[in-house]
């Protein structure tokens, strides 16, 4: 009997040992094929808007994990819609504009999650092209900023309400680890017809950001609202933040060093202590199944002097807001939005924040949910963003949600 107990407990704990080390390990890419075709379908992150049988067109020319090959593939499809694009441009805006918001996406993904080799960074630029040739149809127009920071420069994209009449407030729209700053452009556009504007920006470390994150990239978005306070079209006494992931990070430090300039911040599942440890890093971001692939690679590329994991073991640590003495200062008020189930953020990080500050904060809390407090066909990334995140925006600014046009 002994010996039989013994024989199962060493077959339990090789069980264990083989399950912990699968969920170490990145998809492979057959994996990686099938999941991205079932994200497409189900509207799931980052194939949010992508055409299945677009993601199936441009895998059957992926047979290795290179980069290039990636991206090329991706290309391929989305080259078909931006030329179908310009060629319908004056002769059927309507079908022209749909094919740029498609090429958009697909180079978007191609690009996924960082473009880290020839190939991807062309994807990428051709994804800012794509987009640029779909807001060339918006009214009111996108105006794209170019913000003088430190001798390099912020790329920010500005929308205003039509007919406004007098200074209007704004919202300052930050991105995630993967996202960029277009992705927010496209949802914020849904807050011009209650009067309120925006501007995008890449967070630090990403998309066409001038500096990578660091224990005092803040700076480059005070930045921001320095030159928001130029403006004169802007109500310097009504400007909100909002950030989704690490742009949640930036939005949480952004509440309490720039309290005094802003409204109140919307923070998406944003990481603040233990999300930054070496165990966290190891034993939770290394081959996470919630994120498609490469979420390590791509924390490593936006980290500043940081080339490997064990350099961004010792690199995270000093974000925590723990540490920086962030935590637990007077702060703006906040909306604070997560999942319970998020395995990319620990909920704990999240009642940390919760339990810290002097001012009350508003909660959005998913128990069914995971990064970001979205859920399948429940509560997708859209629907989180029209019911919960512009109205706190609209109160928090003032701005009454019954006064759309």
């Amino acid at each position: 009997m002994e010996r039989r107990f013994r024989i199962l407990l060493a077959a339990f704990i090789c069980l264990n040992i083989t399950l912990g080390t699968a969920f170490g390990q990145e998809r492979t890419l057959d994996e990686i094929k099938v999941e991205a075709v079932h994200r497409a379908e189900n509207g799931m992150y980052p194939l949010i808007g992508l055409d299945p049988a677009d993601v199936k067109e441009a895998f059957q020319n992926i047979h290795t994990t290179d980069k290039d090959e990636w991206a090329t593939a991706f290309m391929g499809v989305a080259d078909r819609y931006m030329a179908e694009g310009k060629a319908l441009e004056k002769t059927d805006p309507v079908k022209a504009n749909a094919d740029f918001i498609r090429a958009w996406r697909i180079y978007s993904f191609g690009r996924w999650p960082i473009p880290v080799s020839p190939k991807k960074q062309e994807s990428y630029h051709k994804a800012i092209e794509a987009f640029l040739a779909h807001a060339h149809f918006w009214d009111p127009p996108l105006e794209v900023v170019h913000i003088p920071f430190e001798g390099k420069e912020i790329i920010g994209y500005v929308r205003l309400p039509k007919d406004a009449k007098g200074p209007v407030p704004m919202v300052i729209a930050v991105n995630g680890l993967d996202s960029r700053k277009e992705d927010l452009t496209e949802s914020f556009s849904a807050i011009l017809p209650f009067g309120v504007g925006f501007i995008a920006v890449d967070g630090p470390g990403t998309g066409q950001a001038p500096i990578k994150a660091s224990e005092t990239a803040e700076r480059m978005l005070s930045r921001v609202i320095d030159y928001l306070q130029t403006r004169p079209e802007v109500d310097k006494s009504r400007i909100a933040f909002h950030g989704v992931s690490w742009g949640a990070y930036w939005a949480t430090k952004m509440a309490v060093v720039e309290r005094a300039r802003l409204r109140g911040t919307s923070a998406q599942s944003p990481p603040i202590d233990t999300f930054f440890q070496e165990d966290f890093l190891r034993h939770s971001l290394l081959g996470n199944r919630e994120y498609l692939f490469d979420q390590v690679p791509a924390l490593m590329s936006i980290c500043e002097g940081v080339s490997n994991v064990d350099e961004l073991a010792k690199f995270l640590p000093k974000m925590s807001l723990v540490k920086q003495g962030i935590l637990g200062k007077p702060m703006a008020p906040m909306l604070v939005i997560a999942g319970v189930k998020d395995t990319q953020v620990p909920i704990s990080d999240i009642y940390l924040l919760l339990n810290n500050g002097d001012t009350p904060k508003d909660a959005w809390i998913n128990p069914q949910g995971g990064h970001l407090g979205r859920q399948v066909k429940v509560w997708p990334d859209p629907l989180i963003f029209k019911q919960v995140i512009i109205p706190w925006i609209l109160k928090t600014l003032d701005v009454s949600s019954q006064t759309a046009h």
